[in-house]
C-alpha cells in the first residue's frame, strides 16, 4: 500500500514577522479563529526583528506550539523562501504579519486546489483595514493586466511545486513591495493557472509606513528590473506594444471632435462594415 506523503492536501500558512510583534499577535489570532483541519502548520519566521516587544512575543508564541524560524535580516523575499523551504504542506499561504486572515482559503480555495489539479493558484478579495477601509475588488485572472500592474496579493493559496519550479521569490530585487508581482508573472510564466474567488479572504492592513507604501517612489525602477530578467522578455514585449496602443488610443480620443477625424471615420465606414460581414459569415 502507498503511503500518503506527509502534508498531502494540506496548507502550510508562512509568516514573515519583523519588529510587527503586536500585529504578528493579531495575524495568530484570525488564524485561529478559522484554522481547520486543511491546516498542516504555522511557520513564523523572525526576519532579524530587533524590538524587546516583538523578541518576547515570538519567544512567547514559540512556546505556544508554534514553528518560529529566526535569521538575519534578509527581507521579505528571504523570510518567505525560508518558510516555504521548511514548509510540508502540498499547498502554501503566506499572511503578512501585519494582517489578518478569513476563513476562505481554507475552505474553498483547498477544496478548489484538491479537486482541479490543473488549478494552481487561488487568489481572493480583501478588506482594507487601518488608514482606509472598503472592500478591495480584484479582478478575474488576465495575463496582460497583471503585465500591466500588480493585481494579486501575496496572501494567495497555491501549490508548493510551483515556488520550486520558478525558484521562489526573488530575494535580489533593488527593494522590497513588489516580490509578489514578480513571483506571479514568473508563475504564470511557467504555466500556473489562476483562479480569482470573488470572496474576502483576508484583511489588509494600511499603514503610511509600510514597506510597499516607503517604495512607492521606486515602483518605475522595480518595473524595469522585473521586466529587465532574460526570462521576461516576451512580457516586456507585450507590457510596451500595450504601453504604445494605450497611448494611441489616448491620441484618438482627444482627435474624436476634429472634423479630419469624422471624414475618416465616415470614408472607413464601408470597410468596416465589409469586416463586420466577414466576421459573422466566417
Amino acid at each position: 500500500m502507498t503511503k500518503t506523503p506527509i502534508g498531502q492536501g494540506k496548507v502550510s500558512i508562512v509568516i514573515p514577522c519583523y519588529n510587527h510583534g503586536a500585529m504578528l499577535r493579531e495575524a495568530l489570532a484570525s488564524v485561529e479563529q478559522v484554522r481547520n483541519a486543511n491546516v498542516f502548520e504555522v511557520i513564523i519566521v523572525d526576519d532579524g526583528s530587533f524590538e524587546a516587544e516583538t523578541t518576547r512575543i515570538l519567544n512567547e508564541v514559540a512556546e505556544a506550539g508554534y514553528c518560529v524560524v529566526s535569521q538575519p535580516n534578509r527581507g521579505a523575499s528571504a523570510a518567505r523562501n525560508t518558510g516555504v523551504r521548511l514548509a510540508k504542506g502540498e499547498f502554501i499561504l503566506p499572511l503578512d504579519s501585519d494582517n489578518r486572515l478569513r476563513d476562505v482559503y481554507l475552505n474553498e480555495g483547498v477544496s478548489l486546489l484538491k479537486n482541479n489539479p490543473s488549478i494552481g493558484v487561488i487568489y481572493t478579495d480583501a478588506e482594507y483595514f487601518g488608514e482606509r477601509t472598503g472592500r478591495w475588488h480584484v479582478p478575474n485572472f488576465n495575463l496582460l493586466s497583471l503585465i500591466r500592474t500588480n493585481v494579486i496579493d501575496v496572501c494567495a493559496l497555491y501549490r508548493k511545486k510551483l515556488w520550486e519550479e520558478v525558484g521562489g521569490y526573488d530575494e535580489q530585487m533593488p527593494w522590497m513591495g513588489l516580490e509578489d508581482w514578480d513571483f506571479w508573472l514568473r508563475v504564470a510564466l511557467h504555466g500556473g493557472s489562476f483562479i480569482h474567488l470573488p470572496k474576502i479572504g483576508f484583511d489588509y492592513r494600511v499603514r503610511r509606513d509600510s514597506i510597499t507604501a516607503k517604495n512607492r517612489q521606486h515602483v518605475a525602477e522595480l518595473g524595469n528590473y522585473v521586466f529587465g530578467k532574460p526570462e521576461m522578455a516576451c512580457y516586456k514585449l507585450l507590457r510596451e506594444t500595450d504601453e504604445e496602443v494605450q497611448n494611441l488610443r489616448a491620441q484618438i480620443r482627444g482627435m474624436q471632435g476634429s472634423p479630419s477625424y469624422r471624414l475618416g471615420r465616415g470614408l472607413l465606414a464601408p470597410a468596416r462594415l465589409l469586416r463586420k460581414l466577414w466576421r459573422c459569415f466566417r
